[in-house]
């Protein structure tokens, strides 16, 4: 699955790049061969939205079970996320203490966002100098106290302060004002918690960020987009001039709020999966390019905390788990629409690396690039078992779902990290730094 189309082909790898790709079986005389017959290739998985939670909580999630997760799922590049962890991304130290943790446990590659909080303002230079490639900031309370959510003034002034340096300000994007607790009566159920997030609480951020990027000239991404209703908001600020991308998540584009079964917690997320006609809006705001990537936003917790035997969804932490995942996920229901297989290559590999300023390494299978490939079978049909999953915790709300694609091999610069049963070697993965990407 090359940027000229799909076809059969050769890629010749040599050093860890890819020195060619051919039509036909063409290799140089010598060369080692591995032949895939009619399996697709694709570019490995560039995952932007990922919550490893080590050091601090690594109870929750940790780099060696994350990284195995993504191999297995064709995700050969992951960007975590700055909280969760304890300390969190948000001070040079912070990052140091991360970089610590992820190094030589990791079996894919991965690069760290940093963190937009109050008064950190002046922690961001050092920050970049480290290599981050960009900012992570709330909107509304994150959920975790050591992650303060910024005001409209902070976020303008970290957008402004960040303009130059042309990275990314990721930005959750609820109000939180317009978020509120559910009502007392039935207040533990999933209606009650979708009601306390309303779609205007989105579509009200994200006018807000779009606003602020026209003011300052500074670069938003809107993570985890759910509410359909903001996407024309996030269209006509594009036409208008305004640096801003979003994305939307696998859960979103696979579930729908009429089919969370009661007390089904592991469908807990923030914003939450919402109707049946918002995920047809959300399709069609990637069809037609107004949400740029899909990235799995994958946030697991200990099943204790997500009160699944209570069913207490008030309670309960949210977060979907699915990093293993992403990639049938999003093709099982792709293909339920008569979506091209082509287009997840945009989706998933493409548009995520640019947003991390990696492409011309990583989300194409062309000369040049690093030789990240997933090998998988999109006619395969098979049921998740959760217990199976690489992640730490098993709860997902997958478990016993029939989705299509099967990987069967996960190649990160030309090395073998991951083939359908088979066993693990040693990490191959590498700390990226956007120093180095730029």
């Amino acid at each position: 699955m090359t940027p000229q189309g799909t076809h059969a082909a050769s890629i010749l790898v040599r050093d860890g790049r890819i020195a060619g790709v051919s039509r036909g079986a063409e290799a140089p005389a010598g060369a080692e061969v591995v032949d895939y017959g009619d399996h697709v290739v694709m570019p490995g998985l560039v995952d932007t939205h990922v919550h490893v939670n080590e050091p601090g909580r690594t109870d929750w999630e940790g780099f060696e079970t994350a990284t195995r997760a993504a191999a297995a799922g064709g995700v050969t590049t992951v960007i975590d996320m700055p909280l969760n962890s304890v300390p969190p991304t948000t001070t040079a130290n912070g990052l140091r203490a991360k970089r610590d943790a992820a190094r030589g446990r990791c079996f894919v590659d991965v690069g760290f966002w940093g963190g937009l909080v109050p008064g950190n303002l002046l922690e961001l230079p050092a920050l970049l100098e480290l290599g981050v490639f960009g900012f992570k900031a709330f909107l509304a309370p994150s959920g975790v106290p050591e992650f303060g959510h910024v005001s409209p003034e902070e976020l303008r002034a970290g957008l402004g302060h960040l303009a130059a340096a042309r990275v990314p300000v990721l930005v959750h994007a609820e109000l939180g004002a317009l978020v509120r607790e559910p009502e007392a009566a039935g207040a533990a159920t999933y209606a009650a918690y979708l009601e306390s997030r309303p779609p205007v609480a989105e579509t009200e951020a994200v006018s807000l960020i779009a606003r602020l990027c026209a003011e300052t000239g500074g670069r938003a991404h809107v993570v985890h987009l759910s509410a359909a209703s903001a996407a024309p908001v996030i269209r006509d600020a594009v036409a208008a001039g305004a640096r801003l991308t979003a994305e939307t998540c696998p859960h979103y584009l696979f579930f729908a709020s009429e089919r969370v079964p009661a007390g089904a917690t592991e469908f807990k997320c923030a914003p939450p999966i919402r109707s049946e006609a918002n995920r047809t809006g959300l399709w069609e705001a990637l069809e037609a390019g107004v949400l740029a990537m899909v990235v799995s936003d994958h946030s697991p917790a200990p099943p204790a905390s997500k009160r699944r035997e209570a069913g207490d969804f008030r309670e309960a932490w949210g977060g979907i788990a699915s990093l293993e995942l992403s990639l049938r996920a999003v093709w099982t229901a792709a293909r339920e629409r008569g979506c091209p297989v082509e287009r997840l290559a945009e989706w998933l590999c493409a548009a995520p690396a640019r947003l991390v300023g990696l492409e011309g390494r990583k989300g194409r299978i062309a000369e040049g690039w690093d030789a990240d490939l997933v090998v998988w079978l999109p006619e395969a049909r098979s049921r998740v078992e959760a217990a199976a999953l690489r992640q730490r915790h098993k709860l997902t709300p997958y478990d016993g779902i029939a989705l299509d694609g099967a990987i069967e091999a996960t190649w990160l610069r030309g090395e073998k990290v991951f083939e359908a049963g088979g066993g693990w070697g040693a990490p191959a993965g590498r700390l990226l730094a956007r120093t180095e990407a730029a």
